[in-house]
């Protein structure tokens, strides 16, 4: 059986436990997990094959599908099959001791200035106040990359989820705004679960990403169904803070539309 090739951001939970507990073997489906080191490389290697499937943000496919100003610098037939999870605690995360005033002329760390999370952490940030030219925005890539720098001094603050954020809150991090707060509701795309084993998590921790994986507000989406409200959140973080106007029209204006392709067979 030749294995589908998924590419993730952080290690997946959710495709470890279906391993483990027979699920994918049941469903005659074999996975080879690849890290991606960020958004532009993990949609290279899409598109040219080297991966079948990606988990990621839902913005990235709105950035990829609709928007020529995309880091690849065209457009491609790319789409979100299913939804998987509302953020997973996706939240802007600082050194420990930092508050929202110190913020202002710090080195934040993004994937790069233009993925989902980034556009997110510019509207957690206008929620505290602090403006988009107020700090300098540093390209650190990957969430698991960006939580070293955090907790290396690399960086004063960055977007965390998906495990990473419960390591950087016992390390003492501070959890300045999160999106379920300031974006809601949010569609995200890291997955998880056997936590303790997958993420490196202790036992505390573990249990906490558990709950976390059942919330309603940040958790998992059960039945896969992408929410429109949440694909309509995503549209206007990309127009708020990265518009782009083709030919006169908005690159986004007919990405929610029925038939846009956007969310594969609808």
């Amino acid at each position: 059986m030749e294995p589908l090739v998924v590419g993730s951001f952080t290690p997946s939970v959710l495709l470890d436990v279906a391993a483990t507990t027979g699920q994918l073997a049941a469903h005659d489906v074999a996975v080879s997990e690849e890290p991606v080191a960020s958004s532009p490389a993990q949609f290279r290697a899409l598109l040219d094959g080297s991966l079948d499937i990606g988990l990621t943000s839902p913005d990235n496919v709105l950035a990829y599908r609709f928007s020529p100003g995309n880091p690849l610098g065209a457009v491609s037939d790319v789409r979100i099959v299913a939804a998987v999870d509302r953020g997973m605690g996706l939240g802007l995360y600082g050194r420990p001791g930092l508050t929202a005033a110190d913020l202002v002329g710090a080195r934040v760390g993004v994937d790069v200035p233009t993925s989902g999370f980034a556009l997110a952490l510019y509207a957690l940030a206008d929620s505290l106040g602090v403006r988009r030219d107020d700090y300098e925005l540093v390209a650190l890539g990957s969430t698991p990359r960006r939580l070293e720098a955090l907790l290396a001094g690399d960086c004063a603050a960055t977007m965390l989820n998906a495990g990473n954020e419960l390591v950087a809150e016992a390390a003492g991090c501070a959890r300045l705004a999160g999106a379920d707060e300031v974006c809601a509701p949010y569609l995200g795309t890291v997955v998880a679960v056997a936590a303790v084993r997958r993420l490196g998590l202790d036992q505390d921790l573990a249990l906490r990403y558990v709950e976390r994986m059942r919330s309603p507000t940040d958790g998992l989406v059960p039945d896969g169904v992408v929410d429109p409200a949440a694909l309509a959140t995503l549209v206007r973080l990309r127009t708020t803070y990265l518009p782009e106007i083709v030919d006169g029209v908005d690159a986004l204006a007919s990405a929610l539309e029925t038939g846009s392709g956007l969310v594969h067979g609808e």
